[in-house]
């Protein structure tokens, strides 16, 4: 792929497209960079109202209607895309026929995260080690799939179910049931009518970013997450409740082999099918109890809550490497991961994950963000008659750089003592595994 070319430009204008806790992160490191003047969060929430102290000269603010032409009547830059079902649906596409540089991956290169099967296909193809699985697409495919686990296997539902279409069963019994539901319509619509039988497979899993100018991968530091929604792993699975970076489960030389044998594949693939990926690629990695890693999954987009931290840790002009990867041409030596820590805390509305309560007031941001090294990055927010009030299941996510893991973690957790919402949720231990 033959790199775009552009004039040197300093004081852009960058649209970012979501309005989650990875949105207003992605905006604030954006707004932070040098060649970055002005940032819109399209639509953005409340945290786009207010600049930092730190970046008062610069300007951050919300618009509103349909990203291309959003993009069209600001002359934006440069689009950032958050969300990956808009990603999947073209919207990256789009904006490039209109001549707008775009930070995220085509409709085609989107598939990789859009249906398991086809990424399942895709590992097979290029030699990625992945999880052993089975494509189910009738009820009367189901048994003899089953029989073919000696274990419980996860069923994955294909499509985009909102980070929800997975079902880690006990037994073989549950696993039919979640297949059942799926491949019915009933559980997830169109999205889980194709399912993936995959093994199960033990150990701890990892974050691993890259971003991809089509041709080159560059290595963002390795995050660890925090899918369940009380302290030491249990209750129900959410969209993440916390996490930190860098995680010393992958060590230096582990995080380059997997760039190495996955990431550099993936993109290196994705240009020789004729799809070639720009944009953030997100790895879901299993690693073994023997260091092994194998890939769980694929996502077309920045993770959340990881871009909390990884906003936070990533060094150098963020502004300047995506609009040059949005153009083909990423170089050596814009970025550079700090030697910092960074962790997360996400804040949660009562009754999330299954009915989070919206309306309540939130308090204690202002106190928050004076503690030293703490961003405070916004998800379900939104002006209320008497201030900010929750609009989401995860409101907030309370973060925090250090020179240590211990000092971001005390930090974090300091910040969060600040904060007032009626029923909150959060944990108490993020960061547990490498603390220990």
């Amino acid at each position: 792929m033959r790199p775009m070319t552009a004039p040197a430009k300093t004081a852009r204008k960058v649209l970012v497209v979501g309005s989650g806790g990875r949105e207003h992160a992605l905006a604030l490191r954006l707004l932070a960079s040098d060649s970055v003047g002005e940032v819109l969060g399209c639509p953005g929430n409340a945290g786009f109202a207010q600049v930092p102290r730190d970046l008062a000269h610069k300007v951050l603010r919300r618009v509103n209607g349909e990203p291309v032409e959003v993009a069209l009547r600001e002359s934006v830059d440069l689009v950032v895309v958050g969300p990956e079902g808009m990603l999947v649906d073209g919207l990256a596409d789009r904006l490039r026929a209109a001549g707008v540089p775009c930070f995220g991956p085509s409709g085609e290169a989107a598939r990789l995260e859009g249906s398991k099967a086809f990424m399942k296909a895709f590992c097979a193809r290029h030699g990625i080690r992945a999880a052993r699985d089975i494509v189910v697409s009738s009820v009367g495919e189901l048994d003899a799939a089953l029989a073919q686990f000696d274990t419980p296997p996860v069923v994955k539902a294909d499509g985009l179910c909102a980070g929800k279409g997975v079902v880690v069963a006990e037994s073989h019994e549950e696993a039919r049931a979640a297949a059942v539901g799926m491949l019915s319509g009933q559980s997830f619509g169109v999205a889980g009518t194709t399912v993936v039988l995959e093994e199960r497979l033990w150990g701890e899993e990892a974050s691993i970013h890259a971003l991809c100018d089509g041709q080159r991968a560059f290595l963002l530091p390795v995050a660890q997450d925090h899918k369940r929604i009380f302290d030491g792993d249990r209750g129900p699975n959410t969209g993440g409740m916390g996490t930190y970076a860098p995680a010393p489960l992958v060590p230096p030389e582990l995080a380059a082999r997997i760039g190495r044998e996955v990431m550099d594949v993936v993109v290196r693939g994705m240009a020789a099918e004729g799809r070639p990926f720009i944009g953030a690629l997100f790895a879901g990695i299993m690693v073994s109890p023997t260091g092994e890693p194998v890939v769980l999954e694929f996502n077309v987009r920045f993770g959340d809550p990881e871009t909390q931290v990884l906003t936070l840790i990533t060094d150098g002009d963020f502004g300047e490497a995506l609009h040059r990867a949005a153009l083909g041409d990423l170089p050596d030596g814009i970025l550079e991961a700090s030697a910092d820590h960074a962790v997360c805390v996400v804040v949660a509305a009562a009754g999330y994950p299954d009915k989070p309560e919206l309306g309540a007031a939130i308090e204690g941001l202002g106190d928050a963000d004076q503690v030293s090294g703490v961003r405070v990055f916004h998800a379900g927010t939104t002006e209320g008659p008497n201030g900010l009030v929750t609009s989401g299941g995860r409101v907030l996510g309370v973060s925090a750089r250090g020179a240590t893991l211990q000092q971001a973690h005390a930090r974090a957790y300091e910040a969060m003592h600040h904060i007032r919402i009626a029923g909150a949720q959060f944990r108490t231990d993020i960061g547990h595994r490498a603390l220990r």
